[in-house]
This record gives C-alpha cells, structure tokens and sequence, in this order.
C-alpha cells in the first residue's frame, strides 16, 4: 500500500509546524520543514541569510531536500505521511522573490506528486517573526498568495484551513482528508 502525502503548507508563520506537532502527538507520521536546518548549515559556515546571499544555491537545497522527504513518504508503509510544505513551495518563493529559475525546478514540481494539499491562511494574531523568518506580516501574506497559486498552476485543489485552536485545525486537517 503506497502512503498517501499530505501537504501542509502556508505562508510564513501560519501555524504549519504547530499543526504537524500536534498530529504527530495523535500518531501520525510528519515529516519536518526543512529550511530552517538549510539556513542554520549556512550560519555554521558563514552565510548569514543564504536565501538572501544566494537564493538559487539554498532553493536547490531545499529542492533537494523535498525530494528526498517525498521519496521517504513514497517508500513508507504508512497510510498516511504528514509533510510541513512541499516541493512546490520552493518554486512559490523563487517567485515571491523574483528570481529567475530553470530546470529542475519546474519538472521536480511536474513529476512528484502529493495526495492533497492543506493550506493554512495568513493569521496576524499568531504572526512573529524570529532569526530565520525575517519576513513582515504583508510579505507573508504575500507568499501565501504565491504558494496557492503555484499549487493550483501544478493541478492542486488547496483546501483552505481556518484559523483556531491547533486542536481544531487539525481536526478539520482530519475530517477533510480523501478517503
């Protein structure tokens, strides 16, 4: 039985990780946010902000980071695998910020596919911004809209996840699921 990939994803400081926290405490399977671990390598070896320094340079790690999470959820025998955003999200913020990509951004994006896609809106009331999240709250509104749209130009059907109580959010992440 093939394990069905859920994303979950938003825009910065949605509430994402507190959700894939919270379905780990309930049993399921989560596979972390992975630019946090890029930018803290960087650091170690001098890159302040390596997204900002050399924005194609930390995409392809998140890229390639992504992909591997996707062929660990590909491979597991779980029935169902949590991921704190996706592959696309990669494309959506080289988008945000102008920067110009080839492949295999776009192709990764075309030949790895998710089950269903949780979006999480921008939420200002829990927005903060910390060392690796350095964007306002109007820019992470603004890579929220990126994000959506990139999903729907890959073929997705983003369900939107009110905002409330992680407990409720993840219920609803729950009760939405694709059977």
């Amino acid at each position: 039985m093939k394990a069905k990939k859920i994303v979950i994803t938003g825009g910065p400081g949605t509430g994402k990780s507190s959700i894939i926290m919270e379905l780990e405490k309930r049993g399921y399977t989560c596979l972390h946010e992975i630019s946090r671990q890029v930018t803290l390598e960087a650091q170690k070896q001098g890159i302040d902000q390596l997204f900002l320094e050399r924005p194609i340079l930390f995409s392809e790690k998140l890229l390639e980071g992504r992909l591997k999470q996707h062929k660990i959820a590909s491979k597991s025998e779980e029935k169902i695998i949590f991921l704190d955003r996706g592959i696309h999200d990669v494309v959506a913020y080289l988008d945000f910020f102008s920067t110009s990509y080839k492949e295999p951004f776009m192709s990764t994006c075309e030949q790895n596919k998710y089950d269903q896609v949780f979006i999480l809106p921008p939420w200002e009331a829990i927005y903060k911004s910390d060392n690796e999240r350095y964007e306002n709250f109007q820019e992470a509104t603004e890579i929220s809209t990126y994000i959506s749209a990139t999903y729907k130009k890959y073929g997705y059907k983003p369900i939107t996840v009110p905002t409330g109580t992680v407990s409720n959010r993840t219920d609803f992440i729950l009760k939405n699921l694709d059977n």
